[in-house]
């Protein structure tokens, strides 16, 4: 099925309009109480925790194909989109014809007289007429318009009327067509609806592409924290293991008077604390799961008593970065600068129009039709086929406001929104490439630091051996080993904090380039 559309056609978008199907997400309406004798609410639905703990393991790309089907930002932001292709269907409605219908009873009665003109006597009438007008109007979007009418078909009857003059159509069929050849020729109020439509269209889909984008960098970097954090758990159970194994060493030196008393409770303290260390990792690795749960599911109700496990682990991938390519790519893929250039385009189509309406209005008006008169509907028609008593008019119309500062004024307005317009364009091209940057060197610093990192690990893992070995041998401190134990446990948290910040930061860039779902392989334009 196809519409009227434009004498150049504007391309749709098809970047999300052709997908099969779009998630449906069920919202739930809070009622605002604004008097005491509202009915009382139902009581929020609270997830109950039932059943074993269980455990399932994740991969990156699973968690990533989850938030696509089941993220509820994206399920919200996939409406709009779908709102903007109703309201086209609803400007394009604008060209659909209006059919029209009248019939019409008349009665009228004269009295007789005399016929001043020439001296007879004219009796007096009664007449009775049937009158039948169907219409079909509308308009093109060249922007003329039609008015296509089957005249008015006139059935009388009645005191001094001829059977063979009965019928009438007068009036006749006909057809009138009116051309603006100024305001309104190139570009006229419905045809910049339809077109201000289709651009919010294409705006609309650059903002669910970038929540998808968001949604999916959201998820990666859930998933690396949540990998940090387990990681930072494991790291504070080997330290509270070292903690409470230098207490039960001290205690054996204490009982036989190689130490005293006093650096035993040194190492009892380290061993509370490293505890409460350890509890403090435990809870931030419960919030981290349930970020990524909540970014996964629309039901986390489901996910109550599922813990969601990393199948892959921390690793620094060294990665070679181009500066210009990511320049290139952000201003290509971007979906906030693509955004930028469709507010462009839609205030292009606003000085067009304000510029036409800047014109006087100038149409060419023209109709046709065919009168007809006799005794019978069938004879009429006949007269209608034989044109015998046919009619036309054509002309112009011409309609100039005096002044017209307000379509002058409009004009002006949309020049210069063009203008900013443009400036703000060149603002958000300026911030994307400084953001890319700043992107690119910090993932160069964070190589770097990685192995200055693990150097750091490696170091203070062999100062604390060997600090144990002198403990063992008499010739250090129970103090000089728990401070060494710090320094390890330290080292170990900043070097995988490094590792995952950096696979954070490569995510980051990616969406900065405008490159998540190239580099992640999905295609939204799938079927």
């Amino acid at each position: 099925m196809r519409v009227f559309d434009e004498v150049s056609q504007i391309k749709h978008s098809s970047l999300f309009m052709k997908s099969s199907k779009i998630c449906v997400v069920a919202l739930a309406c809070v009622a605002v109480a604004v008097n005491a004798r509202q009915e009382p609410q139902p009581p929020v639905k609270v997830p109950l925790v039932k059943g074993a703990r269980q455990t399932r393991v994740l991969t990156l790309e699973e968690c990533i194909r989850m938030a696509l089907l089941h993220n509820l930002d994206i399920q919200i932001t996939q409406y709009t989109p779908l709102f903007d292709q109703y309201t086209i269907s609803v400007a394009y409605a604008a060209y659909e014809p209006t059919a029209s219908f009248r019939a019409t009873h008349r009665m009228n009665s004269s009295p007789g007289g005399i016929d001043t003109t020439t001296g007879l006597a004219l009796p007096s009438r009664v007449t009775h007429s049937d009158i039948f007008t169907p219409d079909i109007s509308g308009s093109l979007p060249t922007g003329t318009t039609y008015d296509l009418t089957g005249g008015s078909l006139i059935d009388q009857s009645g005191t001094g009327i001829r059977p063979d003059l009965q019928w009438s159509a007068n009036p006749g069929p006909g057809i009138t067509l009116t051309q603006p050849l100024l305001k309104g020729f190139w570009i006229d109020q419905t045809r910049f609806t339809i077109q201000l439509d289709k651009n919010a269209l294409k705006f609309d889909e650059q903002a669910l592409r970038q929540q998808i984008m968001k949604t999916v960098t959201d998820v990666q970097t859930a998933y690396y924290e949540l990998i940090f954090a387990r990681e930072n758990v494991r790291v504070n159970q080997e330290a509270l293991k070292l903690a409470q194994q230098l207490v039960s060493e001290n205690l054996k030196r204490v009982e036989v008077g190689a130490l005293a008393p006093l650096d035993e409770k040194q190492s009892e303290s380290q061993a509370a604390s490293s505890e409460a260390d350890l509890l403090t990792a435990l809870q931030t690795q419960g919030t981290d799961e349930n970020n990524l749960k909540s970014l996964i599911t629309d039901n986390y109700g489901e996910w109550v008593n599922v813990t969601p496990v990393p199948a892959e682990s921390l690793t620094a991938t060294p990665q070679q970065f181009d500066l210009q390519e990511s320049w290139r790519s952000a201003l290509e893929n971007r979906p906030d600068i693509l955004q930028q250039r469709l507010t462009l385009d839609k205030n292009n189509i606003t000085v067009k129009y304000d510029f036409n309406q800047l014109f006087p209005t100038l149409n060419l008006q023209g109709s046709y039709g065919r009168n007809a008169l006799a005794g019978s509907f069938t004879g009429i028609l006949g007269d209608v086929r034989e044109e015998k008593n046919p009619f036309y008019t054509y002309g112009v119309v011409v309609s100039m406001p005096l002044g017209n500062g307000a379509a002058r004024n409009n004009y002006r307005i949309a020049k210069a929104t063009v203008q900013q317009q443009l400036l703000a364009l060149k603002r958000t091209e300026q911030l994307a490439i400084v953001t890319v940057e700043n992107d690119v060197g910090q993932l160069r610093a964070d190589l770097q630091t990685i192995k200055a990192r693990h150097a750091a690990t490696v170091y203070a893992k062999d100062a604390l051996e060997a600090e144990q070995k002198k403990l063992e041998n008499g010739k250090s401190t129970s103090f000089q080993v728990l401070q060494l134990q710090k320094d390890y446990t330290n080292a170990q948290t900043l070097e995988i904090r490094a590792i995952a910040s950096y696979n954070q930061h490569i995510a980051q860039l990616a969406l900065d380039e405008g490159t998540t779902l190239t580099k992640n392989r999905i295609d939204l334009t799938k079927k």
